[in-house]
């Protein structure tokens, strides 16, 4: 893999308590990879990710050699971005073959939606844990086919993967043809599509695409065996796989593959995929070749030490929400760097209310977060990576509630 360059953050000092219940230590050496603003608590990382900077001055010079000749960068794109995919794949544990890069999980979702056959009356499952945009694709791709979108509403306070996959397969029905689901939802940090949900969907014959937004670079992922378990798998490299943005993989099962429908055609359309996906013309491809190079960084910081770390980091941050501001851990996903706190009802239900908040939070708190609506109240998410202190979620959670009982 390319190697950025940058170096190896010393471990936590000896005797430092970082247990998850006691304040975690900060990694040495983390502070100089990143250049964002030190003057606010960017505590929001699952949204847009932050691009080290090692790995920015990799894509700028990629970006450089663009630009003294276009003509021989464009020309000879498309094998670089094969060797950047054959690079990304082995970090995914996955076959170059199986993976298509795109710039995020909506416009990988939207060729899987495209690329699968839905009649009238067929059904489209989908979860009110989902993210909204996707959402609205499934919407979109099924009134063209004539088809309906099925919501299975879940408990934000549901205990478990095996409740939640209960509620999954109570809604399939004859007419199911397709589920879309997140391996980890957006605004709710938990787990849906889980290998035995996956299998047992196929089972009943329904075609599987799951966002998987948030699991490159935060989650072991596996997609040696066809695509993670689904028929189609899309995760984004530009949250917690340290990518410029915009950079995703999609992975499609072997059944799949010569049926893929690209959004648009290219010169590259009878390669057949992955290329015919990828290749768009005169397109910033920067993102794809230097999301090697965010790989080896995770690689060099420690992939399992930095997991590791973040997870401790943002189960601190949930713990003080809870004993601070008085609000209700919701369930998460072990090991995960992003945790979510229910907020009073009344709350942040509506999506205007919820943004108000964002804003009212930034102003008075110098802090990012992210709050999705809900009936019955709220759900802020806090995420927690490398640039992260302990002394921000203790900010956070005493200023919060100061904003929602206003």
């Amino acid at each position: 893999m390319t190697n950025p360059g940058n170096p190896r953050p010393a471990p936590a000092a000896p005797g430092a308590r970082t247990d998850g219940t006691d304040r975690p230590a900060p990694l040495r050496g983390s502070s100089t990879l990143f250049a964002l603003d030190p003057g606010t608590a960017h505590l929001n990382h699952g949204s847009y990710g932050a691009v080290p900077v090692p790995v920015q001055r990799h894509q700028a010079g990629l970006r450089a050699e663009m630009e003294r000749d276009p003509d021989g960068f464009f020309l000879t794109a498309p094998d670089r971005i094969d060797r950047a995919r054959a690079e990304i794949a082995a970090a995914l544990g996955g076959d170059p073959s199986r993976l298509a890069l795109v710039t995020n999980v909506t416009e990988g979702v939207a060729v899987a939606l495209e690329s699968i056959p839905l009649g009238e009356r067929e059904q489209v499952l989908v979860t009110d844990h989902g993210y909204g945009v996707v959402t609205r694709a499934a919407e979109r791709r099924a009134a063209e086919a004539g088809a309906v979108v099925r919501c299975v509403r879940i408990s934000p306070h549901a205990p478990d993967e095996e409740a939640v996959a209960e509620r999954v397969l109570a809604a399939v029905t004859p007419r199911t043809r397709i589920a879309v689901l997140d391996l980890v939802t957006s605004p709710t940090a938990r787990t849906v599509a889980t290998p035995a949900l996956l299998a047992a969907l196929r089972a009943r014959g329904v075609t599987t695409v799951v966002d998987a937004a948030h699991a490159p670079g935060a989650l072991p992922v596996d997609l040696g065996r066809a695509a993670g378990g689904a028929d189609f798998w899309v995760g984004n490299l530009h949250k917690w796989a340290f990518a410029p943005r915009a950079a995703a993989v999609l992975a499609v099962d072997r059944p799949w593959r010569p049926r893929v429908r690209p959004l648009t055609l290219s010169w590259e359309h009878d390669r057949g995929f992955p290329r015919r996906v990828e290749w768009r013309g005169t397109f910033d491809y920067t993102p794809w070749l230097a999301a090697p190079a965010g790989f080896a960084l995770l690689e060099r910081i420690g992939v399992e030490r930095l997991r590791s770390h973040n997870a401790r980091l943002a189960a601190y941050g949930q713990r003080l929400l809870v004993e601070r501001a008085g609000l209700r851990a919701l369930p998460g996903v072990p090991g995960l760097g992003m945790r979510t706190v229910r907020l009073p009802p009344g709350v942040a239900e509506r999506e205007h209310a919820a943004k108000a908040l964002m804003v009212a939070v930034r102003k008075a708190l110098d802090t990012r977060v992210a709050v999705r609506p809900w009936a019955g109240g709220g759900i802020l998410r806090i995420s927690a990576q490398l640039y992260n202190r302990p002394e921000e979620y203790l900010r956070l959670a005493d200023g919060l509630a100061g904003l929602i009982t206003r």
